[in-house]
């Protein structure tokens, strides 16, 4: 499993309501939550995003509230996968349950730039940045984290059995 994109950068402690502002949050509608996503910080991210497209953040992203809210938005605005030095707990648990790529890499979190060019080999853990030609190690994942979300998320991945 492979994904290639452009990086949309942002720094520590981005939290979920900086990812998915809660006057959203009366919608269950994910393309509407996506609309809004990074609105906050990133007046330009949802004009900006394209699908396949990667977004890097620093330590402890994700933190605030429980809520799927913010995995669900950042899927939906096409992201691939999530690169940061640390995610909070939840959101971790909550992006690979929606089926959310996202990669601990302290390493690629510091040398990626916004708008580099970056591959990512997901049964490698090889983060590649194609501007810088430079290459990061993330740990691959496991194989059943693998199913959930080739499957599209941890319901699917039930269902199919």
């Amino acid at each position: 499993m492979k994904t290639n994109g452009t990086v949309h950068k942002y720094g520590d402690n981005i939290d979920t309501d900086v990812i998915i502002p809660a006057r959203y949050l009366n919608t269950a509608d994910h393309k509407e939550l996506a609309s809004h996503c990074m609105e906050d910080i990133d007046k330009d991210f949802v004009k900006k995003v394209k699908s396949g497209d990667i977004i890097v953040g620093g330590a402890n992203f994700g933190c605030g509230s429980s809520r799927e809210h913010a995995p669900i938005a950042i899927k939906n605005s096409g992201v691939s996968c999530v690169i940061a030095k640390t995610f909070a707990r939840i959101f971790f648990r909550n992006s690979i349950n929606i089926g959310l790529a996202i990669l601990e890499c302290p390493e690629a979190s510091e040398k990626i730039e916004n708008g580099d060019e970056v591959s990512i080999d997901f049964d490698t853990g090889v983060i590649t940045n194609l501007t810088k030609n430079e290459t990061y190690k993330a740990e691959p994942f496991p194989e059943f984290v693998k199913k959930i979300i080739d499957a599209d998320g941890l319901l699917n991945s039930l269902k199919k059995g």
